[in-house]
């Protein structure tokens, strides 16, 4: 950007206001949703800093998606959350696939999402959170380093995940249905790199896992907590709109995440021999949850938000009938040389109501 805007016909063609887009989706399959997170933030600063040198004005385009894996999540808590200055009057998003619907499908539903928008951008303008302390972003930075490796050893590094993630979730199926904009995978392979990041994220939500939003957090936290810094956790959540915006969105994840219906798609459809790739993640998804729990203050997940703990205890018994056909039907496909059409209708609706039930990761 600093050198970009030393070009004199840029600047003339720019008219001193420049426009950055932030892309959510790809920086978290690629190295975490912690790691991202921090990186998108620090990120976010120096474009900040470039522009304001320059006598720029600077647009934020920020391209999230509806899952939390994809940057998503409450729009009010997701702008406070950003770093002071990267506010400043102006906001861009994308809203794409069913949030579309969800946010501007009914005349007030619209009304009362653009006012959210506006309010949210308005406080981050008038009233931005302060800065970090050098201390917290160097534990910020230490975290994301963690989180980062822990994240990369299990879905770029270890030899089964990718045949593990193939079996254990409908993510071939998902290529079968055509029900995105796009084609499941930018190039041909079978890998986790090529894979776009909506059916990385709708596959590992299916199964009830949600992968992508939480894995290596609780390894990151639990190496900081070893260290002696859980008081500097605690801080952190408390004063730091962006670490503890974090912090909220993973806690939400883990909150609809679960462990014994993901524990069913592997009993019917995963080789014995990839099954304890299976367990370990699930036990790592059981650590994670204690330790957010540790880090928050809190007797138990979404402890400071009760309307949400009931509405997913009135959702998942009605969810989680649909994870059990769902594994029959892929079970089914699965046996078939020639599946009945009737059988990839059902797994469409299994899909479609299984997200629906997960809302935001979904």
């Amino acid at each position: 950007m600093r050198v970009l805007l030393e070009i004199p016909e840029y600047r003339t063609r720019i008219n001193d206001r420049q426009e950055v887009m932030i892309g959510y989706s790809d920086s978290a399959k690629d190295g975490g949703r912690l790691a991202a997170a921090w990186g998108l933030y620090a990120a976010q600063e120096h474009i900040v800093a470039a522009c304001n040198d320059a006598g720029v004005r600077v647009t934020i385009f920020h391209g999230r998606g509806g899952t939390v894996g994809r940057g998503g999540g409450p729009t009010s808590l997701a702008i406070q959350s950003q770093p002071p200055g990267s506010v400043n009057g102006a906001l861009r998003v994308t809203e794409q696939g069913e949030m579309i619907d969800s946010k501007f499908g009914l005349l007030g539903i619209a009304a009362r999402t653009l006012e959210v928008y506006t309010t949210a951008t308005l406080q981050a303008t008038l009233a931005p959170s302060g800065d970090p302390s050098r201390a917290w972003r160097e534990r910020a930075q230490k975290l994301a380093d963690t989180s980062r490796a822990a994240y990369r050893g299990v879905v770029h590094e270890h030899p089964d995940f990718v045949e593990y993630f193939r079996t254990a979730t409908p993510e071939v199926e998902l290529s079968d249905l055509k029900i995105g904009s796009r084609p499941a995978r930018r190039r041909p392979g079978t890998g986790v790199e090529s894979l776009r990041a909506i059916p990385w994220n709708l596959a590992w939500t299916q199964t009830r896992l949600i992968l992508p939003a939480w894995l290596g957090v609780g390894e990151a936290l639990r190496e900081a907590i070893s260290e002696g810094a859980l008081d500097e956790l605690r801080a952190m959540y408390d004063q730091w709109p962006f670490f503890r915006a974090t912090l909220d969105l993973i806690e939400m994840v883990l909150a609809k995440a679960s462990s014994d219906i993901a524990a069913r798609y592997d009993a019917a459809l995963v080789a014995n021999r990839l099954r304890p790739l299976g367990a370990e993640l699930r036990q790592r998804l059981d650590v994670t949850k204690d330790v957010i729990i540790e880090v928050i203050g809190s007797d138990r997940l979404l402890d400071r938000n009760v309307m949400l703990r009931n509405s997913i205890a009135v959702r998942n018994p009605y969810v989680d009938p649909i994870n059990l056909v769902q594994i029959e039907v892929l079970r089914r496909l699965r046996d078939s040389d020639h599946p009945d059409d009737c059988l990839l209708e059902a797994l469409w609706v299994t899909v479609n109501g299984i997200a629906a039930g997960m809302r935001n990761t979904g």
